[in-house]
């Protein structure tokens, strides 16, 4: 068989000068004949690399192969076997650390472009109704805590296979992270709802507005149902205790974006209040740092910095949303660490920062960042967002003590995802702290296989 070619296929864009002052989805996807010669680029390699790198086992060169035919209902079906949110994993996935990065075309030129590939099958599948599930029913039921990732993936896979699932969502909205972390121009909310409401056609119950440890305990639900899930997700945001923090104007990403997104302050006719500062400052160079600059400019800020205490090279963030925000006129001050946030009549005002050099690596290899006396330089700020990541809300471990948990708050689960309390189980950033959706998704579907078995067994 001959092989394609062709260059990789790039997914168009909303220009970046227009694209910054509106809250529309920057990537616009493929077009039919760009996914279809996308997919023709597949090598079709028969040991397929790019599998090992999908966290949830997505057979790659089988759905790729569909696509290049013009099957996309059947290329669905392929991902769906292993992916309940394909539109949204192939929006938000670092496909570039993962399936694309073993893509064994990468050594000819440029690997496959998997993920957008996928976005367009998801996006394809979305207006395809699912069949209710009239299978044989187990008459086993499992509550899963939580509606983000993890929680919707356990909850898919265990009502395929006909167990009666309830779902408890804290907030008054279905998704987690991905309705209150994720950015609409990144992720659009119509699409996560469509995934959702494919969920709840499979028989699937959705209380929302019920806080697990609160309005409900958790014995409570260990006493009512065959199994449990703790997705609760990691929500608690980190600061630095930086003298200055309690100025109007300092916030945490995760409260301002739940702000903007989950409770729509970016919309004109919303009521929901959020500062819409003019000199950002952005302390932290993940992926959610990104998130919060890039909302910042579109909700008028006149500049916005991201400060950074290592060099570019080790910010976390994927390279396409340093990228995008870079393009979006996003400004970065690397090698710099905070030491004092300024103000004024209780305002924040600006931040005080210090020069930094990284060290040789160390044992992990990261390289440490040094701070170089005398170098301190300020940069005007009236809003401070600070993006240093997040932790496990400690509300379910502190009314069920008998959860076991890290240090940091995280919960200890075995190979097969299970708590120290037999028949709970936990996955994503529950455990793990803060990372990626998909990593999220392949815990859920570890969680689901020892449910589903543990299940048999009885």
């Amino acid at each position: 068989m001959a092989i394609d070619r062709s260059p990789r296929n790039r997914m168009p864009e909303q220009a970046p000068k227009l694209r910054a002052k509106n809250f529309d989805e920057v990537a616009l996807g493929f077009s039919p004949e760009q996914a279809k010669a996308e997919a023709s680029r597949c090598l079709q390699c028969k040991n397929a690399p790019c599998k090992s790198g999908c966290p949830v086992g997505v057979d790659i060169p089988e759905f790729l192969k569909a696509v290049q035919t013009g099957d996309f209902e059947g290329a669905g079906a392929v991902i769906g076997r292993a992916n309940s949110l394909p539109a949204v994993c192939g929006r938000v996935c670092p496909q570039e650390e993962q399936c694309e990065k073993l893509c064994l075309r990468g050594r000819m030129d440029k690997p496959v472009a998997i993920g957008a590939v996928e976005r367009f099958v998801g996006d394809f599948g979305l207006d395809k109704t699912p069949a209710p599930y009239d299978g044989p029913r187990t008459g086993k039921r499992a509550a899963v805590i939580g509606s983000g990732p993890s929680g919707l993936t356990v909850a898919a896979e265990l009502a395929k296979n006909g167990v009666d699932v309830t779902i408890y969502e804290a907030f008054h909205r279905a998704g987690g992270v991905l309705v209150y972390g994720i950015p609409e121009f990144r992720l659009p909310k119509s699409l996560v709802r469509a995934e959702i409401d494919k969920l709840l056609r499979l028989g699937v119950t959705l209380m929302r507005n019920v806080v697990v440890g609160k309005t409900v305990l958790l014995d409570e639900l260990t006493d009512r149902f065959d199994a449990v899930f703790i997705g609760s997700g990691a929500g608690l945001p980190m600061f630095m205790n930086l003298k200055g923090e309690s100025y109007k104007g300092v916030i945490s990403a995760n409260e301002y974006l739940t702000r903007v997104n989950l409770m729509g302050a970016y919309r004109a006719d919303s009521d929901t209040p959020v500062q819409r500062g003019r000199r950002v400052a952005v302390i932290g160079a993940g992926n959610v740092a990104m998130d919060a600059a890039r909302t910042a400019l579109r909700m008028g800020a006149d500049s916005v910095t991201v400060v950074y205490r290592r060099g570019r090279e080790e910010m976390p963030a994927r390279a396409e949303e340093i990228h995008h925000a870079e393009e979006e006129g996003v400004r970065f001050e690397l090698l710099a660490a905070p030491v004092e946030i300024l103000g004024e009549n209780g305002a924040a005002a600006g931040l005080l920062l210090r020069r930094t050099e990284l060290s040789e690596p160390d044992a992990s290899g990261r390289r440490r960042p040094v701070e170089l006396a005398g170098s301190e330089f300020t940069i005007g700020a009236d809003m401070v967002i600070v993006a240093l990541g997040t932790s496990p809300n400690p509300l379910i471990k502190d009314s069920y003590p008998a959860i076991e948990t890290t240090k940091k708050g995280t919960i200890v689960v075995d190979g097969r995802g299970m708590t120290s309390v037999d028949g709970v189980y936990a996955g994503g950033d529950a455990v793990t702290g803060a990372a990626t959706v998909i990593l999220a998704m392949g815990a859920g579907r570890k969680a689901a296989a020892a449910i589903l078995e543990r299940f048999k067994g009885q």
